[in-house]
């Protein structure tokens, strides 16, 4: 059999329109990334404190969610593409003001937050949008190939940007660092404005503005979209240990106080399977057992997580969470072609709100929990719990929910 067949799936790229997205989208994973390492490095110079950096997270998780559902409402009752050139606008403009702010030497917090805010805002619109918009552009059989072009460019992005924000930093100052997010923007409002229109379906846009609480409403009616959820909750909030990484690499591996190569090693493991499973996405680009392997990725990455608890030295350490970062790109991926395409159109903004604000929350519990969790009865133990407890719930779910396993790129359950 061909190699071609194996490495990424490029035919959604045939599509003019997600092409020109998927072409700025690979500019602004990396040059848009920029304000992500930019902004908490300003807050601590600025302030000394740690705790200033959480509370801008805070702020902008705060923004994001509430744009989700607002936004997500918007999307099914106006041109999803005018709302996408809002939101890329909106973002451009913020990183303008952090430019503006930095380079007058301001130094005011609250001015930071504010803008923090205004960028939490704009990327829950651009990040809702995008969600319903790509099935708008995209034929239903080609979604899975398409999200999995989509994530390759986003854990590019997620690896390339800090370590070029980071070299770049010493060199042009982090005030530069905003202006080049913002002219990397500029790249997505050409693309975004080149766009067909999508008006929305026929529904009136006042009542569909009046019910933002439909998205949930619709979730909690179908079974399916309820597993799915429930399947990436159990995989993000059960087994996400990122917050007992430092803890782990300095005292169970040796590494040095305030973090060091087994820091870097254990952080940079789990982007680089990411990326390896987007470069082979070939292999299940044309699957058609979405709900099964979507269920069987998420209990692999249980499995990979108490390897990780249990692992014996830095190197099996390393190998468990690239493997689990392979396997997190499939359960991703599948996640999101099953909906976006389970979901009628009428409804894809306000579900893809809700799901956002879900999927947001989702990490920022497990910091919380796997904290608590490793200061109460050790990294390890910690860690080992959480894997285990996301192979039995996702196990669980397939047996209570058989119609996630049976699930197919055609839709039948």
């Amino acid at each position: 059999m061909r190699l071609g067949v194996y490495l990424v799936d490029r035919r959604p790229l045939a599509v003019a329109a997600f092409r020109r997205l998927w072409v700025a989208s690979v500019v602004t994973a990396v040059g848009g990334s920029f304000s992500l390492v930019a902004v908490p490095a300003q807050l601590f110079t600025l302030t000394g404190s740690s705790g200033t950096v959480g509370v801008a997270a805070a702020v902008s998780l705060g923004a994001l969610a509430g744009s989700a559902l607002w936004s997500g409402a918007l999307a099914d009752a106006m041109d999803r593409r005018r709302l996408l050139i809002a939101g890329n606008t909106g973002l451009g403009l913020s990183y303008l003001g952090l430019w503006l702010n930095s380079l007058l030497r301001l130094d005011a917090v609250a001015v930071l937050l504010v803008l923090v805010a205004v960028q939490g805002l704009s990327f829950g619109v651009t990040l809702t949008t995008t969600g319903a918009a790509v099935p708008r552009v995209v034929p239903r059989e080609l979604l899975v190939a398409a999200n999995s072009l989509s994530s390759l460019t986003r854990y590019s992005g997620a690896v390339a940007g800090p370590l070029l924000a980071g070299a770049l930093i010493p060199v042009v100052g982090l005030g530069t660092l905003y202006l080049f997010d913002a002219l990397a923007l500029g790249l997505v409002l050409w693309a975004v404005a080149r766009l067909p229109t999508m008006p929305p379906p026929a529904v009136a846009a006042g009542r569909v503005l009046r019910r933002l609480g439909d998205g949930f409403r619709y979730l909690a009616g179908h079974r399916l979209l309820v597993a799915i959820l429930a399947v990436d909750l159990a995989a993000m909030v059960f087994a996400m240990p990122h917050a007992l990484l430092p803890e782990l690499a300095e005292r169970t591996y040796g590494g040095a106080v305030g973090g060091g190569a087994e820091l870097g090693a254990l952080y940079a493991a789990y982007p680089a399977g990411v990326l390896l499973a987007g470069l082979l996405s070939g292999t299940f680009g044309r699957a058609r057992r979405h709900g099964a392997l979507m269920a069987s990725a998420a209990m692999a990455w249980g499995g990979c997580v108490i390897l990780l608890g249990l692992a014996p030295n830095l190197f099996v350490a390393v190998v468990a969470l690239g493997v689990g970062g392979a396997v997190n790109f499939v359960l991703s991926t599948f996640r999101n072609a099953i909906s976006q395409a389970y979901t009628d159109d009428a409804l894809r903004g306000r579900i893809q709100g809700s799901l956002t604000v879900v999927l947001m929350g989702g990490p920022q519990l497990a910091n919380m929990l796997h904290g608590l969790g490793g200061a109460a009865a050790g990294v390890r133990t910690a860690i080992v719990a959480g894997g285990t407890l996301t192979v039995l719930t996702v196990a669980l779910l397939v047996r209570t929910m058989p119609g996630l396993w049976r699930h197919d790129g055609g839709g039948t359950t």
